[in-house]
């Protein structure tokens, strides 16, 4: 048996993760049919730790102590003696045979934390530090998953998890505000003439929260954009998977541009036959647009790339093929004289 799969979690483990996941992440639990069935396993544990994670920071009493315990804990899965609960064991298998660096989880529980403690962000960069927290760190984990380990596309993966969240705090924001959350760039939202203390108090659809959110959305758009180049790059049987779901997370964000359309009363939903067919779409072939893949990460996520030892050759640029091949014919032309 091969040292990957001897580190691959049991059949009973992965039971409790879906049993986990399919009561409280419907939207994993549908995802996950998109993924090639040799990344469903080590993603569903993943996900399974990110579940426990949120649940332990946000449901505890005490989410100082919550921290503390799941560090603890994070700790002994790093080490290889995970604690006596199935997810635990899991994700410690997952760990190990995909070589994630405890730096990556450790993020996503430190993003939790900010969540606990009602954080706010005065401007775009104090916000792309939390989304890179608690989905930059998940995009650099599914990227391991799938064996990609080079700083080019780990960054567009990073890219990817920040739009991502930075679509759903979009599309949460009256969720959000009614629990006294508020995840908007409070600089953008005083430029507006929008107070956010006064806001939080009576959650409406203001002209100015609107302008923030096209705002905020246009800026997610240019990351799903760059990471386009990351998805073109990942290994064959990953593409349509991950290109499907950006897609999906795209086209909510232009289900909230609607005219008319009011996030802060009711969450958007992509509708079934737009699904359909943006699912469909992914799965086409397309010529890939690799321009974005040597753009430098995002400051804010610069530290999660970093933190992965780079093992991997990176893919040759075009201007670089070219070089290569121009060369290769001088040799030719060469031997020819």
């Amino acid at each position: 048996m091969s040292a990957r799969m001897a580190s691959t979690p049991t059949p009973e483990d992965l039971l409790a993760c879906r049993a986990l996941l399919a009561a409280g992440s419907r939207s994993f639990s549908a995802a996950a049919r998109l993924l090639p069935r040799r990344l469903r396993r080590p993603a569903t544990a993943l996900y399974a730790f990110c579940r426990i994670a949120d649940d332990a920071v946000d449901l505890e009493a005490d989410a100082t102590a919550a921290v503390r315990q799941l560090h603890r804990r994070l700790d002994a899965m790093a080490a290889g003696r995970p604690e006596d609960h199935p997810c635990d064991r899991a994700f410690a298998a997952v760990m190990a045979a995909y070589r994630i660096p405890r730096e990556l989880p450790a993020a996503l529980i430190e993003g939790f934390a900010w969540d606990a403690a009602g954080r706010r962000y005065l401007t775009l960069w104090d916000l792309h530090a939390y989304a890179a927290r608690v989905a930059g760190a998940v995009g650099a984990m599914m990227a391991l998953l799938m064996d990609v380990r080079d700083n080019p596309r780990l960054a567009r993966a990073c890219d990817l998890g920040v739009a991502m969240q930075l679509t759903n705090i979009c599309r949460d924001i009256g969720e959000d505000a009614r629990r006294g959350r508020i995840y908007l760039p409070l600089d953008w939202l005083r430029e507006e003439g929008v107070d956010p203390a006064r806001w939080l108090a009576a959650p409406s659809y203001l002209p100015g929260v609107r302008r923030v959110v096209e705002r905020l959305l246009a800026h997610a758009d240019l990351l799903y954009d760059r990471a386009e180049a990351g998805i073109d790059a990942l290994p064959s049987d990953c593409r349509a998977g991950i290109r499907a779901a950006a897609r999906l997370y795209a086209e909510i964000g232009q289900v909230i541009r609607r005219p008319g359309f009011d996030p802060v009363a009711r969450r958007a939903v992509v509708p079934a036959a737009r699904k359909a067919a943006l699912l469909a779409g992914a799965m086409l072939p397309r010529p890939a647009r690799l321009e974005a893949l040597e753009d430098p990460p995002l400051e804010a996520t610069a530290w999660l790339v970093r933190a992965i030892p780079d093992r991997q050759p990176r893919p040759p640029r075009l201007e670089d093929r070219i070089a290569a091949v121009i060369e290769a014919l001088a040799r030719v032309e060469g031997r020819l004289a």
